[in-house]
């Protein structure tokens, strides 16, 4: 069962509630970084925590509370800071072309399928956001649900790797993010707002264009695909690659208001290399495979078949539904850790721990938990 940590107070001290009430999984985070920094990005810890000090100071830039979440979490594990600093970097250190270029054949990488759903403006239905996130292993046994309530900003709720700030979620505010990694020649590592701070900020915003606003605010270090969607029917994919407000492309949802994105870049406008095509070559086969599954629906989508489309094997272990080629390298075996659909009217998150296929999923309900923070904001 997905260990759920539920905070309040200010940024440090809302990271040590995290960091102390899942310090093992933040160590077993780290234990596990270790081994696939060196797999993939053939660097020793040492090395990983030189680079990312260097993203101390755009960091602290953007926003010094990012970084007091951070030193919370590494003083609630008794772990170093660097090390949590470390973690929140993953995605710069494994993609970033001087890694890439350390190692002489990297395998395949396991990522996400991610999407809206965005209704006619004369609709009752609701925006649904969601995504999978297919990962190594470890991270079965490392993802948790992270509730925080905050004085200065929207109360949100992110199912995340323990030790990371976020990853796919939503707020009190009725913004929802999911997300894609994206890989481009341009992520050369140069040091940029990095992508799961990023994350972390969107879930800050108190609109869409607000949250599409953070994207704006600072050049960022990695490319990334991010599905912003509002509870008041509104939603919208940014492809961002690294740099500022221009390396941004804008995807609107298609004529029955689906929003759907992979590990690929699809805009028209992209003109980088995509290096996410070699690194997730799965990644087009499994926008095939949704795109045609929402087409052949007869019905409006609901929560319910949404999972049941990320349940589809087509093209398998690596299908959208991913289970390990058990003939691969441990670190190269690549799972579904999660898959979740957020209901934005409702407040409420469907949420599956392991294979959607075969695994039942469990329903979360956050109006009480959002009302009550709201409520406590106001006054």
């Amino acid at each position: 069962m997905i260990p759920h940590v539920r905070v309040r107070g200010d940024a440090r001290s809302r990271g040590r509630q995290y960091g102390e009430q899942v310090a093992g999984q933040v160590r077993g985070s780290l234990d596990a970084y270790a081994e696939i920094f060196g797999h993939y990005a053939g660097w020793d810890w040492p090395t990983v925590v030189e680079h990312a000090r260097t993203f101390l100071a755009p960091v602290a830039a953007f926003d010094e509370r990012y970084l007091e979440e951070m030193r919370g979490i590494a003083e609630g594990a008794d772990v170093p800071f660097e090390d949590i600093l470390a973690i929140n970097v993953r995605t710069e250190v494994m993609f970033a072309a001087k890694a890439r270029s350390a190692v002489a054949t990297l395998p395949r990488v396991g990522e996400c399928t991610s999407f809206a759903i965005v209704p006619p403006p004369a609709s009752e239905r609701p925006v649904l956001v969601g995504q999978n996130w297919d990962w190594t292993l470890h991270a079965r046994d490392t993802v948790v649900v992270l509730e925080a309530e905050q004085d200065e900003a929207p109360a949100y709720v992110t199912v995340v790797e323990a030790g990371l700030l976020a990853k796919t979620g939503f707020n009190s505010s009725g913004v929802a993010i999911a997300t894609n990694a994206l890989v481009s020649d341009r992520d050369t590592g140069t040091p940029g707002v990095p992508y799961h701070v990023l994350l972390r900020a969107m879930l800050d915003a108190t609109s869409p264009s607000e949250a599409l606003g953070t994207l704006q605010r600072a050049p960022r270090s990695s490319s990334a695909n991010y599905v912003i969607g509002h509870r008041s029917g509104l939603g919208i994919i940014v492809e961002a690659a690294p740099g500022d407000f221009s390396q941004l492309r804008l995807i609107q949802p298609d004529e029955r208001g689906v929003l759907l994105h992979g590990n690929h870049f699809e805009h028209p406008g992209f003109d980088a290399v995509d290096v996410g095509i070699w690194l997730m070559p799965d990644s087009p086969f499994r926008m095939q495979r949704t795109r045609a599954t929402l087409r052949a629906e007869r019905s409006d989508p609901t929560p319910k078949s949404l999972l049941e489309m990320l349940s589809d094997h087509a093209g398998e272990p690596a299908g959208v539904c991913c289970h390990p080629a058990e003939s691969a390298h441990r670190l190269e075996q690549f799972t579904t850790v999660i898959s979740t659909v957020m209901d934005l009217e409702a407040e409420t998150m469907l949420l599956v721990h392991g294979s959607p296929c075969s695994t039942p999923p469990t329903e979360l309900l956050y109006q009480g938990f959002f009302a009550g923070a709201r409520e406590r904001r106001v006054s």
